[in-house]
Formats: structure tokens, sequence, C-alpha cells
């Protein structure tokens, strides 16, 4: 029976295990991210504030951001499919259009309108924006 398993059990002690290896290493490269605990992690506290701290940070920023900034943010999850310049590729060009234009759009994709072929794409990757998000997105692409 336990050799009939072995593969089984192997895989419960690899997954058991690499957790715990994680939390014993600081191998982040981020500022805001730590993979420490005791001293280590008070450290990375002193250093950048803590959560809190970097949360709060983080909101500020976003509050003095404007809509093209956020949009930015937000757009890099479009890049694959529509360029990073909006010049299109698997799926349109967004480039040239009006942040009303691009916005309808995502407003119709959300509510699951068939607009092309690829919709269910976009059905997907709208359902995961709010409004805000769609608002953003919008003006970062009138303004490529």
């Amino acid at each position: 029976m336990l050799r009939k398993n072995l593969h089984l059990w192997m895989f419960a002690l690899f997954s058991l295990g690499l957790p715990l290896w994680a939390m014993e290493s600081n191998q982040f490269n981020q500022g805001r991210v730590h993979g420490c605990t005791g001293e280590c992690y008070e450290a990375w506290k002193d250093e950048t504030g803590g959560v809190v701290m970097l949360a709060a940070a983080q909101a500020e920023a976003r509050a003095s951001a404007s809509p093209e900034e956020l949009g930015k943010a937000a757009y890099a999850g479009c890049v694959a499919c529509h360029g990073q310049q909006g010049e299109g590729g698997i799926g349109p060009a967004l480039a040239g259009q009006t942040a009303e234009e691009i916005y309808a759009k995502l407003v119709q994709y959300k509510n699951g309108e068939t607009r092309g072929n690829q919709s269910s794409l976009m059905w997907a990757q709208s359902s995961m924006l709010s409004d805000e998000d769609m608002q953003h997105i919008a003006a970062f692409v009138e303004s490529l």
C-alpha cells in the first residue's frame, strides 16, 4: 500500500516543505515584499514603515495620480493582445480612439455583449474591471 502511493506521499511532503522553506528565506528583491520573520521582519518593518505605511503611501500615490497614469497601470493586462502602444496584434488596434469609445466598448463587453469573434476573451477581461478601472484605461488609451 505504501509503495503503491509513494508518489502521493512524496508530493505531500514536498508540498508541505516548500512553504516552510520559503518562510525562512528572504529571496525577494522588492522593497514592499518581505519573506522573513523575527529580527529580519523587524528590520524590514523599521526600514519601510511596515505594511500599513506602505499601503498608506500607495493610496496617496493613487489619489494624486491622473486617470491616464492609473490607466497605464491597468493597461498592462491589455498589452498582450492590443500592443504596448495600442497598435493591435491579436486584438484590434485601440490607438486613435476616444476615451468615450473605449469606455463604451468595455461596458458592452462587461455586460456580455458580442462585439466580434473574440468577445469571449473580452468578457472575461472586462468582468474583472470596476467602472473606475474602465474609465482610467479609456483615458490612457486616448493618450496613446
